[in-house]
Order: C-alpha cells, then sequence, then structure tokens
C-alpha cells in the first residue's frame, strides 16, 4: 500500500508540473493503449455501453465511442495533479466558458440552501472547484483507498469548500449547511451497494440509487441544480453547465425524486456520451434473481 500511495502521490505531483495540454496529450496514448490492450477498464466500458446503448452493438460507431470514452477517462485520471495541485487561481482561469449559473444564483438566492450535483461527467473535479469558489459548499467525502486522503482534501477545499465525512456527523452537517442557507455538493450516480438505495431507471436499466440525495432535498424543499465540466479539446480548459432539476426532486415522493435524478443525470450523459465514466461498474448491484454484468 505505501508503495502504491508513493507511486500515486509522485504521478499527480509530476503532471502538475506539466501544462494541461500535455497532460492531456499524454491522456490521448494512455486511452489508445486501454484501447489497443485488454483491461480491465476496457471490458466494463464496453459492457456499459453496449447495455445504454444497444442500437450500436458491435458497429464502428459503438468502437469509435468506447475508443474516445477511453481517451477522455485517461484523461480525466491525469488531470487530477492539476486540478488538486495547482494555484486556485491558475485551475480558474481554465474555465472558459459557463451557462445556465443564473439557476444555481436564483436557489442561493431564495434562502433554503441549494444542493449542486455533480455526475461522473467530464472533469467533476473541476465543477467542484468553480462552484466551491463562488458559493459556501459543503460536500461528503469517502476515504480513498490509495491512503491519499490528505492530498484530496486540501485539493478540494482550498477555493474555501468543506469537507465531510460520510457518517453520522457529516449528514448532520449537510442539514446543518442547508438550514443556513448553503450549498451541498454531492456525486448522484455511485453504486451505495445492497441495501443503500433504491433502483431506479438509468438508460432503461434498474440502477442501484442512493436515497440520501432525495431525502436531503424533499427534507429540506432546497433546490437541485446539475452541473458539469465540459473537457475542451487539446487541453483548451473547460465549459462548464448548470441546470435546475424539475421541482419533483425537492417535493417527492422519494421514489419519483430518485428517478428524476437518474433521468436528469442521463440527459446530461446522452449530450456528452464519451465524457462519462463508464467504466464505472454502474450496475453493479442487481436487483434479486437478476443476472450479473460484471
Amino acid at each position: 500500500m505505501i508503495r502504491r500511495q508513493g507511486f500515486v502521490t509522485g504521478l499527480l505531483r509530476l503532471t502538475a508540473c506539466l501544462p494541461l495540454p500535455v497532460v492531456h496529450g499524454i491522456g490521448v496514448v494512455v486511452g489508445w493503449l486501454l484501447w489497443l490492450i485488454p483491461n480491465q477498464p476496457r471490458r466494463i466500458a464496453a459492457i456499459n455501453l453496449t447495455l445504454c446503448f444497444p442500437d450500436g452493438q458491435d458497429t464502428p460507431l459503438q468502437s469509435r465511442l468506447l475508443r474516445r470514452n477511453l481517451v477522455e477517462t485517461s484523461k480525466a485520471m491525469l488531470e487530477l495533479g492539476p486540478l488538486w495541485l495547482w494555484r486556485g487561481e491558475q485551475v480558474l482561469e481554465l474555465v472558459r466558458a459557463v451557462g445556465g449559473e443564473e439557476s444555481l444564483n436564483t436557489a442561493v438566492a431564495q434562502g433554503r440552501g441549494a444542493i449542486v450535483i455533480t455526475p461522473h461527467l467530464g472533469a467533476w473535479e473541476m465543477a467542484g472547484l468553480y462552484v466551491s469558489s463562488r458559493y459556501p459548499l459543503t460536500t461528503l467525502y469517502r476515504p480513498s483507498r490509495l491512503d491519499i486522503d490528505a492530498l484530496i482534501r486540501a485539493g478540494r477545499e482550498r477555493l474555501g469548500a468543506r469537507v465531510v465525512p460520510t457518517d453520522t456527523r457529516g449528514v448532520r452537517a449537510l442539514f446543518e449547511t442547508l438550514r443556513s442557507g448553503g450549498v451541498l455538493g454531492m456525486l448522484p450516480d455511485q453504486d451505495p451497494g445492497p441495501g443503500g438505495g433504491i433502483f431506479a431507471a438509468f438508460f432503461g436499466w434498474p440502477a442501484n440509487t442512493m436515497v440520501l440525495l432525495s431525502r436531503l432535498a424533499i427534507k429540506s424543499g432546497a433546490p437541485v441544480i446539475l452541473t458539469y465540466a465540459e473537457r475542451l479539446p487539446r487541453g483548451r480548459g473547460y465549459r462548464l453547465y448548470f441546470e435546475a432539476l424539475p421541482a419533483t426532486v425537492s417535493t417527492g415522493p422519494l421514489e419519483a425524486s430518485v428517478a428524476a435524478v437518474n433521468l436528469a443525470v442521463e440527459q446530461a450523459v446522452r449530450r456528452l456520451p464519451s465524457q462519462y465514466l463508464w467504466a464505472y461498474k454502474r450496475f453493479k448491484t442487481r436487483p434479486s434473481g437478476e443476472p450479473r454484468f460484471y
């Protein structure tokens, strides 16, 4: 574990010494290698793309999307060094355009707080850093398996975010943030494991989906805003998008709220399919009696 921790930390610091176009250029090479050589990320991404885009199965279009996705996934991993370790002002200079932010401004102005959800689409760390630089942001944090928690926390908090643990104390802090009119940041598309969520459709398949987000929204009445940062070609930076979710997310019932969240994430992914984290086992937990996908 110590050797792996040292390797990951060294890689992050190395990429942080490079310009973003170079980092993304290396990502292109790594992505092509992932596409050419059999590996776990390619296998999982191929399964997910076949499930979610069945019309393109076994076609050149599907193959191109898989290749482009592995390239974008490699960029996403390698850009973490610059995004976590560069000066905050230097990172914010990478934002080339922002669309729809008035939806978040309006939500915050209502005084009930707001919940910003950032799916694993584009540069999700960039989206979080931008929001934390402009609003009082609190986010949940689950310890890293690579034991680089101090580096990650420092990277995420340096522009103003407050990171809280994924336990009862952290959940309490989320409610307090909303009561004080603050902003929450949450990842909506992680599989919470058996018994940790409810099933709701995602690209036509039942996906085990967290309920904490919807419960927070329904109990507080806080508006929910989806945001993501599109990665521009050749390391030119990022374009951010904000979109208010339907009122159903904050009014319930719970099942309708969760379904509306998944639908909003799906619609965003369809707009930028090559930059979604398809190598994640989104459908790992299956309904009782259904076969495994992975």
